[in-house]
């Protein structure tokens, strides 16, 4: 009798329709498709907000939301960064509870949870150290590689913040098995002291603290999905009480409208995240909750189930270089003379490209998908070869520590060879000590 996994058929999509013909009743298939749409809106959202233009012979990488002001409202639909981590909070909780009978499952979770994570990250980063060598050697100004590559590179941020979260999930995972939704609300709790503290008594350097509490408490939440039996039941109440909860925040308290950073605005609801994030995460939440039952049987179809399966195969590849698709596609409009790029951002005929410019993201992001998904393809790999946690979680840290510096100030730097290696070396080296077995 042969194993079934060598009957598995060749090529992504044959084996995604493979495993949906093969998907246990029991799984909870919204998961994945709650993933796969976050990280769409996510992608979209980036596209739509980063408007460049021509002014003053000059190409600027404007934000739609500085220059459209009821665009920020958009950003309650685009800025899904809770959902992404409620989802990885279920994902955690059923893949820890799992692992955690198993010794050398125990033992391999951390990295195992990284590799899918952190190696898709590294062509890309090594890509973009080499462009910005090369436009320094060609004589670009050392401003405009740090902010092309920034603006390319920026999305990488969330990964340092959700790798952090993950790598404390058997810690938090047992404050929730002790605590239940307390654990929850404590961590709400306190992500409204510290806003309290720090806007009422002016200690900025305290809302710092939140990227714990406030993800902390969305991902906490995820675990009560996890074993939730009748979850919807709860989801008018999330709704109510996100709707409620902005209207405080935003009319009454005077918080930004926008749930992403704006050029010029003095606060940010997401650097770092504010109470809003878990007031926009609840009517978010709930919205998906009432949903979910509706999802799931629809995708019980294999068709759409394989396509889901799919695309969360090549998701980080897809989330990861999405903004280099963009920056590609205005770098030869810029070489074309600058066609498409003279419109005021925000006007009719803008809006009237958008399909137009979209078509171009896409159809370049594709090839670059197929490129470099093998990447994020070839990281499951069995548990012996893969480090434990004591080597796992110091090489997280490690990475995080060259991400943030990526994300904040890109690959590009005022030196020699026109690139900041040390964010660099952080982010390979961390990478090679979390997911390759070297002690």
């Amino acid at each position: 009798m042969t194993s079934p996994t060598t009957d598995i058929p060749k090529g992504m999509m044959a084996r995604a329709l493979w495993a949906a013909e093969n998907t246990p009743q029991s799984r909870n298939r919204a998961v994945d498709f709650y993933r796969a749409l976050a990280i769409s809106f996510v992608i979209f959202g980036h596209w739509f907000l980063v408007a460049p233009v021509i002014r003053n012979e000059e190409v600027q990488l404007t934000i739609l939301l500085a220059e459209q002001e009821w665009t920020q409202y958009l950003t309650w639909l685009f800025q899904v960064m809770p959902v992404f981590f409620f989802v990885g909070g279920f994902a955690n909780a059923l893949s820890w509870g799992s692992a955690r009978k198993d010794p050398e499952k125990r033992r391999a979770w951390a990295s195992g949870r990284l590799a899918r994570l952190l190696k898709p990250t590294v062509p890309l980063v090594l890509l973009w150290a080499v462009a910005a060598f090369v436009a320094s050697r060609m004589g670009v100004a050392s401003d405009m590689i740090i902010a092309t590559s920034q603006a390319a590179l920026v999305p990488i941020w969330f990964l340092a913040v959700y790798i952090v979260i993950t790598m404390v999930a058997p810690v938090t995972y047992y404050v929730w098995e002790k605590a239940g939704i307390w654990s929850v609300i404590a961590l709400a709790l306190g992500a409204i002291a510290v806003d309290s503290i720090a806007f009422g008594y002016d200690q900025g350097w305290l809302r710092w603290s939140n990227y714990a509490f406030v993800w902390l408490a969305v991902h906490q939440l995820g675990y009560w999905w996890q074993g939730a039996a009748r979850p919807g039941l709860t989801a008018l109440g999330l709704i109510a009480l996100g709707v409620v909860w902005l209207y405080v925040l935003i009319v009454q308290l005077g918080f930004p409208v926008a749930m992403v950073s704006v050029p010029g605005e003095e606060i940010s609801n997401t650097r770092p995240p504010t109470t809003a994030m878990l007031a926009i995460g609840s009517v978010q939440i709930g919205v998906i909750l009432l949903l979910t039952s509706m999802i799931s049987k629809w995708l019980q179809r294999t068709r759409p189930w394989a396509v889901v399966i799919l695309f969360n195969q090549m998701i980080m590849t897809i989330y990861l270089w999405h903004m280099t698709a963009m920056i590609l596609i205005i770098g030869i409009a810029v070489q074309m003379g600058g066609i498409g790029l003279e419109v005021q951002p925000g006007s009719g005929a803008w809006w009237s490209m958008r399909p137009i410019w979209f078509g171009l993201f896409i159809a370049t992001l594709v090839p670059l998908v197929a490129i470099f998904v093998r990447f994020e393809s070839g990281s499951r790999g069995g548990s012996a070869a893969v480090p434990g946690p004591l080597q796992a979680i110091p090489g997280a840290l490690i990475t995080c520590g060259g991400l943030v510096m990526v994300a904040m100030t890109g690959i590009g730097a005022d030196t020699a060879l026109g690139v900041n290696w040390l964010a660099l070396g952080l982010v390979v080296a961390g990478v090679v000590l979390a997911t390759k077995r070297v002690i």
